[in-house]
């Protein structure tokens, strides 16, 4: 944590502390001018953002192009954060935002290209299972994807994926359901029983 002198004062600011800084503190001095606080935000978030992006889009290509869309609309528009959330919370709203505008960009035929979820140390079989799972996801209606990628793929918080989608925490636990319950249809229509398994059983919590 930086003291408040350093936070409040230009003066004291320096990219070699920025590691020890808050998010909020580097959205502060950020939208007060440093030029660095924004890429420490950029370096901490962008693996977490492409993944939500990557599952919530089904596409490398699209995934790449809303998260480019996403940071650099979080750039611009940083005088909107608040404060009342976190600063993670807000992030994920504009990565959520900008992957479903993408996706209304594109044809809903377009074909899922084949690629890897893995890290390359899962065996085959739980590659097919992965990519499975992947290409029912994309069948899904975006906003239960939506819902589906944050709460039970990243276990966000209900409370706290309500205010990423903007939307009452029942209609989040309601697209939960239905996207879980369609998704397990899909998955049992492709018949491997393995592939059954993987798909997101229902948290009774959520």
């Amino acid at each position: 944590m930086t003291e408040t002198g350093t936070l409040d004062d230009p003066a004291n600011w320096g990219a070699a502390d920025l590691p020890d800084c808050s998010d909020k503190e580097l959205m502060h001095r950020h939208t007060h001018g440093d030029p660095d606080a924004f890429g420490e935000l950029f370096r901490r978030h962008k693996d977490r953002m492409w993944g939500v992006a990557l599952r919530t889009c089904g596409n490398p290509d699209l995934a790449a192009d809303a998260v480019q869309d996403a940071f650099l609309s979080a750039f611009r528009r940083s005088d909107s954060y608040r404060g009342e959330a976190a600063v993670t919370t807000w992030l994920h709203r504009i990565t959520v935002n900008a992957c479903l505008d993408r996706l209304r960009r594109i044809k809903p035929t377009s074909e899922l290209p084949e690629f890897d979820l893995t890290d390359g140390a899962d065996a085959p079989r739980d590659v097919d299972i992965r990519l499975t799972v992947q290409e029912a996801l994309a069948q899904l209606p975006e906003q239960q994807r939506a819902a589906l990628v944050l709460v039970d793929m990243y276990a966000v918080p209900v409370a706290e994926a309500a205010q990423i989608l903007e939307v009452a925490e029942g209609t989040v636990k309601s697209r939960c359901f239905r996207g879980r319950a369609a998704l397990a249809q899909i998955l049992a229509e492709k018949d491997p029983p393995a592939t059954q398994e993987a798909a997101v059983e229902p948290d009774s919590a959520s």
